[in-house]
Parts: C-alpha cells; sequence; structure tokens
C-alpha cells in the first residue's frame, strides 16, 4: 500500500515547464533521494507534496490519517515563545488539548447539577488520558533529548526562540519536525547549518527511523548513507531508480552507455539502408525493396539521447608561487562581548597546505577564516601574510551579498575590470550561464544561481591562498562535485569549512580543530580526524600531563608501556564516569517511581466517581500536577548527566 500517490502532475512557471505528467508513488519505509540540476522542481516538489503549491494539473494522494513534515532551506520568522516550547508547540494539537482541559476544568468548578458535575468529571477525566497519551508521545522528555542531540544546550531551552541565529533556529525547527515524527518527512537540504558532531548524531536520528522520508541534499556521502531510491528529475522527465545515489550514478552511467550504443548501431543500419535505397531505387528489380526499406525508414522510432543541463565544467588558473609560510598567526585573541572566541592561538598555515577547519558551531570556524582574510581584527596579536600572497576569500553569506540590481555580467566584472567581455562571457559559460542568462540580474537568480556566480567572480581574480566558508551551500550534486573537481586542480594553499563530508575526505590534507579558544592540528582527512577521535575515546592516545596531545608514534614504544598508559586513561576516564553513572542510576530510578505513580493517578482521574467527592478530585489533581513537575526537574537532570557522561 502506498503512502502518497502522485498521478499526471503538472507545474509550469511561465513558458517553463517544470513537470509533465509526472506519477510516482511513495511507500511507508521508503527512503528516496531527490536529485536534479538546480531549477529541476526539487523544493518545488516537495512544496507540492506538503501543500503549499498547487499544481496545474494531476493529483497528490495521501493513504488515511497520513501526517507531513517539511523542512524548507528557509524558514520564516519566529515568535517570542522559549525553545523548547516552540518545538513542543511544532506537534499539531498540543494547543488545543491544553485549551480543552482547562476549559473543562473550569466549566467542573462552576456546576452545580450534579448530572451536569458527573458529565464534565468524565469529559475531564477523558481529557487527561489524552493530555498523557499526547505527552507519553511528544513530551518535553523527548523534546529536550532532542535538541540537545542538535547541539543545544540545557540552558538554552528557556531563552526565546527569535534570540537564535539563522543557523540555530534552522535546527529548532528540525527538532520540533523530528518530535513530530510524520509518516512522510520532507527534507530540504537539512545539513546545510549543522556541525559534524550534530550531523553525526542527525544522520543516526534518520538511520533510526522507520517513517517515510524524501531528502535533497548536496552531501553524496549523506544520501548513499540514508537512501534505498532515486526520484532524478531531468530533460526526460522524473524517472525512479532504486539503490543509493552512488548506484543511481552507476546506473545511469550503463543507461548512456547503452543508449549511445544502440544509437551507434540505428545509424550504421539506417546508413545502410539509405545507401540501397539510393543505388537501386530506380532500378526495377530492386524498386520494390528500395520502397520497402524507404517505408521502414520512416516509421522506425529514432532512438534519442536527451541532453542534460552539463555540470560546471571550469579550473583555477596557474596561480603564482608564495613563501613557504603563507599565513602566521601570532598570539590571537578574538572575543564579540562577553564570548571569548579565541585566546593566545598561534598557528602557521604552509604553501600547498589544504586545511578542513572542523568544530561545533559557535567554537570559531568562521571567524578564524575572516581573520586570515582580513575581514576582521584580532583583539590582541596579529595576522601575518607571507610575501607574495594573494588571497581569494568565499564568505558564507557571499551569494546573499550581490547586487541585485546589477546583471551577472556586472557583477563579475566588478572584480575583473581587465578582462574582455568576450572573456566573461567564456568564464560565465563555464558556471552554466549562457550568452543570454549573462545579462538577467541578480536579484532574479535562485540561490544556487547567485552561488556559482560568487564562484564565477572567484575565479576571475586569480589568488594562491584560497578561503572558503561553506562553498558548497545551495549548489547541486553535480555543481559540489565539479567544484570538488577543480578545487583538486587548484595549486595554490586552500583552507575551507564546509558539513559536506565528500568535500572534506576528497580535499582535506590536514585538519584543524578548533575548540577551547584555540585550534588543534591534526594530519589527514576527515576520516582520518574522526579516528583519531576514536582512537582517544578507547584510550590509546591519552593526553599528556601538560595537556599537550601526544600523537601515536609519541606513545610508549614498548608494549608494556603502552599498556600501562591504556589502562592509566581507562582508570582516569572511570573515576569521572562511575559518579555520573551512579547518579543517572538514582535519577533513573526515581523517575520510574514518579511515573509509577502518575499512572495511579491517571486511572484515579480517569473514573468518574472521585469526582462526586471533590475535595478528594482536587487532592488527587495537586499530586498528579507536583509529580509532573519533579517529573520534568529530573528529565531536565537526567539529559544534563548524560550529556556529561557521553562528552566524557
Amino acid at each position: 500500500m502506498s503512502l502518497a500517490l502522485v498521478q499526471d502532475l503538472c507545474l509550469s512557471f511561465g513558458g517553463k515547464v517544470v513537470f509533465n505528467h509526472a506519477s510516482f508513488s511513495i511507500g511507508p519505509k521508503d527512503r528516496v533521494g531527490l536529485v536534479g540540476a538546480n531549477g529541476t522542481g526539487k523544493s518545488s516538489l516537495l512544496r507540492l507534496l506538503v501543500g503549499l503549491q498547487v499544481p496545474d494539473d494531476g493529483s497528490i494522494r495521501f493513504s488515511r490519517q497520513a501526517r507531513v513534515g517539511y523542512l524548507p532551506q528557509e524558514l520564516g520568522e519566529v515568535g517570542p515563545e522559549r525553545l523548547v516550547d516552540s518545538v513542543l508547540h511544532a506537534v499539531p494539537g498540543r494547543r488545543e488539548l491544553g485549551a480543552r482541559l482547562r476549559s473543562t476544568e473550569e466549566a467542573l468548578s462552576q456546576a452545580t447539577m450534579e448530572a451536569e458535575q458527573i458529565e464534565l468529571s468524565q469529559e475531564l477525566a477523558d481529557r487527561h488520558q489524552e493530555l498523557d497519551h499526547f505527552d507519553e508521545l511528544y513530551g518535553r522528555h523527548r523534546a529536550e533529548a532532542i535538541l540537545l542531540g542538535l547541539g543545544f544546550r540545557v540552558q538554552d531551552f528557556s531563552n526565546p526562540a527569535s534570540s537564535l541565529s539563522g543557523g540555530w533556529r534552522m535546527r529548532a525547527a528540525l527538532a520540533g519536525l523530528l518530535l513530530q515524527d510524520p509518516e512522510l518527512l520532507l527534507l530540504d537540504e537539512p545539513t546545510n547549518h549543522l556541525d559534524l558532531p550534530t550531523l553525526t548524531w542527525f544522520e543516526h536520528f534518520l538511520r533510526k527511523s522507520r517513517k517515510a522520508m524524501i531528502i535533497v541534499s548536496h552531501d553524496p556521502e549523506f544520501l548513499d548513507r540514508q537512501i534505498d531510491r532515486v526520484i532524478a528529475l531531468g530533460t526526460e522527465g522524473l524517472r525512479t531508480f532504486r539503490g543509493n545515489y552512488t548506484q543511481f550514478k552507476a546506473q545511469r552511467a550503463e543507461e548512456l552507455e547503452r543508449l549511445r550504443a544502440e544509437v551507434e548501431i540505428q545509424q550504421a543500419r539506417r546508413a545502410e539502408m539509405e545507401a540501397f535505397i539510393a543505388r537501386f531505387g530506380a532500378k526495377a528489380s530492386k524498386a520494390r525493396q528500395a520502397r520497402s526499406r524507404a517505408r521502414m525508414l520512416e516509421r522506425e522510432q529514432l532512438i534519442e539521447i536527451r541532453q542534460e543541463r552539463g555540470p560546471m565544467t571550469f579550473q583555477f588558473p596557474p596561480c603564482s608561487k608564495s613563501v613557504r609560510d603563507v599565513v602566521v598567526l601570532r598570539k590571537i585573541s578574538k572575543s564579540y562581548g562577553e564570548v571569548r572566541v579565541f585566546e593566545g592561538l598561534d598557528a602557521r598555515v604552509e604553501r600547498g597546505e589544504r586545511i578542513a577547519i572542523v568544530g561545533p558551531n559557535g567554537a570559531g570556524k568562521t571567524t578564524l577564516l575572516r581573520l586570515l582574510a582580513g575581514a576582521a581584527a584580532p583583539d590582541v596579536g596579529e595576522v601575518v601574510l607571507g610575501e607574495n600572497v594573494q588571497l581569494g576569500y568565499y564568505a558564507q553569506h557571499q551569494a546573499d551579498e550581490l547586487n541585485p540590481t546589477a546583471t551577472i555580467l556586472e557583477e563579475v566584472r566588478q572584480v575583473a575590470p581587465d578582462k574582455s567581455d568576450r572573456e566573461l562571457r567564456s568564464i560565465l559559460g563555464a558556471f552554466l550561464f549562457s550568452s543570454e542568462a549573462v545579462d538577467r540580474r541578480v536579484g532574479v537568480l535562485s540561490g544556487g544561481e547567485k552561488a556559482r556566480v560568487a564562484l564565477a567572480k572567484l575565479l576571475c581574480a586569480p589568488c594562491n591562498l584560497l578561503l572558503m566558508d561553506e562553498p558548497t551551500n545551495h549548489l547541486d550534486l553535480d555543481s559540489s562535485e565539479a567544484l570538488i573537481d577543480a578545487l583538486e586542480g587548484f595549486d595554490g594553499t586552500l583552507l575551507f569549512v564546509s558539513h559536506n563530508r565528500s568535500f572534506l575526505n576528497r580535499l582535506g590534507s590536514v585538519v584543524w580543530e578548533v575548540k577551547n579558544r584555540g585550534a588543534v592540528r591534526h594530519p589527514g582527512n576527515l576520516d582520518d580526524y574522526l579516528y583519531h577521535l576514536q582512537q582517544e575515546v578507547v584510550g590509546l592516545e591519552p593526553a599528556a600531563v601538560s595537556g599537550e596531545k601526544k600523537s601515536v608514534g609519541s606513545l610508549s614504544s614498548s608494549s608494556r608501556g603502552r599498556r600501562r598508559a591504556e589502562a592509566e586513561a581507562r582508570n582516569e576516564r572511570s573515576a569521572k564516569v562511575r559518579p555520573i553513572q551512579r547518579e543517572i542510576e538514582e535519577m533513573e530510578s526515581r523517575i520510574a517511581e514518579l511515573e509509577a505513580q502518575q499512572k495511579e493517578h491517571e486511572a484515579v482521574l480517569a473514573d468518574p466517581a472521585l469526582y462526586l467527592d471533590f475535595d478528594k478530585a482536587k487532592e488527587v489533581m495537586e499530586s498528579h500536577r507536583l509529580n509532573r513537575a519533579k517529573l520534568e526537574s529530573l528529565y531536565e537532570r537526567w539529559e544534563d548527566r548524560q550529556k556529561a557522561l557521553a562528552e566524557l
């Protein structure tokens, strides 16, 4: 049985046809990756499914009581309520249940007739049961666990949601969506604002889910781990493929290869028949055969390979050679108000390094790039660029800072006034802007198109030190991979921040981990860095007494010394872990007691006879309310101690 059934879907914008009688179905446990170039209709399809857009024709039907949850790329305004309340209220029906309960309680307190009191008592019992069942599924305990997994702190729960930055607002919206646990989850670039720890938690959460989902993402590794089916949008319309993204690419390549072979065979056969017709068409003995072949040619359907929009195909020009020490940071300190981001940071970037900057959101990754680029000044210390260093900087929101009234050509010409229009048009053509498109205004472009304009501007200005902050945001999968290909051929020095694992793994040769107001250097790419963290967890790389990290090679070379170091590390961890584990066990025991009492209260509250004795009813209701408050407090403390345990 299908969860969703789409039939003969049609949608056009102006003269552009997005969907032409497209049909597909979604099963109850399907995990679908929605792929296609920018502008092929991925976001539009999600909006159609959630009902925010109306198709020109066709139908979208869902199975009875199926709920759809949607995370868009961009959020609207956020209300003033507390963060945890905004997540709880994301679940439809909570406000209404609370309002009906209060209304029934008020009516019962004012009722004077016995029959009315009995009727309202039964209604109040039903309301309590509804609310308790609702809280069991979508309660504060689960909401807070999701918020913690997405990187929020316990102290953030009571802050107004409106005080959050854009990235954290997106996480709050994602928390509300995950709390709803809808039958069909629609996610449009959900990883754009997630750091590595949160992304790991989010991936684990999705993998555990047994609900259907449709995901749009520019990270192929993320898709490979999450999906088992692909819906591809392109010039051939909407098509479906079994398997993950890598398997889809292989199937598509095999299909194109087979089509090319079939086209060659068909063309060779047609050429042979046309030659026969030309040679023997006028001969009486062969004229009949020639006419027969001519009719066959007319009736034959030509095998067609529809031309997909090609990916970006560009490369960075050769750059001049810089000195060995490209950038040196000396005793850097930087604060924003009372928040100290860096303190006494010393670092060095050497020629040819490809440094991936990682760390939790708020640790200072973007600030570090801004300091290196000169877009921000340190409070203390200095950033020294080496001789002959030519700097290129792609900021995280650079695409949003383009001049909306300028044409694409005018915007790019600003950074390359010495280049001819022909040269600029050639560069823009590599970024998929046709000769007519370069005269479009920047303000009418999509997010992906603006990102390509910003990248084109970067290519026009020569540099041998390239700083990039989340460059794959808003790019489709093909464009992201084309950017990686181009950067692999860049012969300068590269520092970048990205949440895209493919980007991190293919380009990084060194990882800078930003934490504790500094940066720790790790050799290798992202996988090497994650392996290093795992080794630390199991005690193979214990920290030195001085607080400096030891490499694997600096451990004792003897087996006995290594085992002693491992044992000491385990003992040290156990000494910290055991008290927290005992505290958690005690809290869990107390939570179990209170939850058992709550079930007893609920059974009593469900009995209409209770409300004949108003004093007793009031006592039970008050006890139920106090227990709920105690449970909420215990849940908060339990989450806090669980987080502390996870950090250890």
